[in-house]
């Protein structure tokens, strides 16, 4: 089992302590250090500084948004980044929700699967540089024809040669057919929240995943004195207010990835209830309605003891790599005691 670190995307400002906790990730034996990005920070230019400042861990995004850009500056920026780090990158795709897509970016939200498998297939192309880029798909077209042309473009091939020919690119999906599609087409997947005690959820999707798949999977992290039921409870709070703010707050009515993900995990009308919550304001309640066992489940929270028991569960899965976020560098060495073998 790898260990990752999570920061995620910033809040109003940059989280103090972020680039001295990712070194001791490395000194640690991290084997990966991540960012993400939503409508605030990016999730690239944070990992620019880093390749400076580390040497051996790995940089992934955990996710770069799609509609955010062109597939091909995207594969532009991996290809620079993978090259600033020595070959380190893990480049994070995922498509977002209507309400990111369509709201922020200013671009349509429809057809996520088929968006995703052409900016895929494009980006390894770039990549690959094995010909120019021709390339004619239903929502990218290299070079473009369509209104407001000019009729002058031309294939073109990358002048900078990347470092690697195949850069390994994770995508974040959490619909059934998402998920199949990322095992098809990915190198890894990002569960947004993955329960390794309900792993029939995505059996049949990882069925048919390719030899060396990985499944890099967030995973919140909490050392207590003792497991007392209200340690646990306040250890596990901020997951269920993250729990609330995805499955009530993250999307629309009837159009919140998080909501179908929470169902299909078991809570079922409990999903709903938070979302109405959410909605109508009373996001205390909503919280308070998010079931503390599946916090739990998705979590590696207690004392060390404790933790190391659930771990067996995480390594019985198909996780290969647990991401934590960590608040300072005793947590970054109590998670490495405890996950990482001896």
């Amino acid at each position: 089992m790898d260990l990752g670190l999570m920061h995620g995307y910033w809040g109003q400002l940059p989280p103090p302590g972020w680039v001295e906790r990712s070194q001791e990730a490395e000194r640690l034996g991290f084997t990966s250090v991540w960012t993400a990005e939503a409508w605030g920070s990016d999730a690239l230019t944070p990992l620019a500084y880093l390749a400076a400042v580390t040497d051996r861990i790995q940089l992934g995004t955990a996710v770069v948004q799609l509609a955010g850009r062109t597939p091909t500056a995207t594969a532009m920026s991996a290809i620079t980044l993978d090259h600033l780090s020595d070959g380190r990158l893990r480049l994070g795709l995922g498509v977002s929700g209507p309400q990111v897509v369509e709201g922020w970016y200013g671009r349509p939200s429809d057809k996520p699967l088929a968006r995703t498998r052409e900016y895929v297939e494009i980006i390894r192309r770039v990549i690959a540089r094995e010909e120019k880029l021709d390339f004619q798909g239903e929502f990218y077209q290299h070079p473009y024809t369509g209104p407001g042309s000019s009729g002058l473009g031309k294939p073109l091939k990358a002048i900078t040669h990347p470092l690697r020919r195949h850069i390994p690119i994770y995508l974040g999906a959490e619909g059934p057919k998402n998920v199949a599609q990322t095992a098809e087409i990915a190198d890894g997947w990002l569960p947004l929240y993955y329960s390794p005690f309900r792993q029939e959820v995505y059996a049949d999707q990882l069925a048919h995943a390719k030899p060396g798949f990985q499944v890099a999977a967030l995973c919140p992290f909490k050392v207590t004195e003792d497991d007392r039921p209200e340690t646990l409870e306040d250890a596990l709070a901020m997951t269920r207010a993250m729990l609330a703010f995805y499955i009530g707050g993250m999307g629309a009515k009837g159009q919140n990835y998080h909501t179908k993900l929470a169902a299909r995990m078991g809570l079922g009308d409990a999903a709903v209830r938070i979302q109405d919550l959410f909605f109508e304001g009373r996001r205390d309640e909503a919280i308070d309605a998010v079931p503390q066992e599946f916090a739990d489940e998705i979590s590696l929270v207690g004392t060390p003891a404790r933790i190391a028991d659930r771990v067996a569960a995480w390594k019985d899965s198909a996780v290969t790599e647990i991401l934590i976020h960590a608040g300072s560098t005793d947590e970054l060495r109590l998670a490495a005691e405890l996950v990482l073998p001896a």
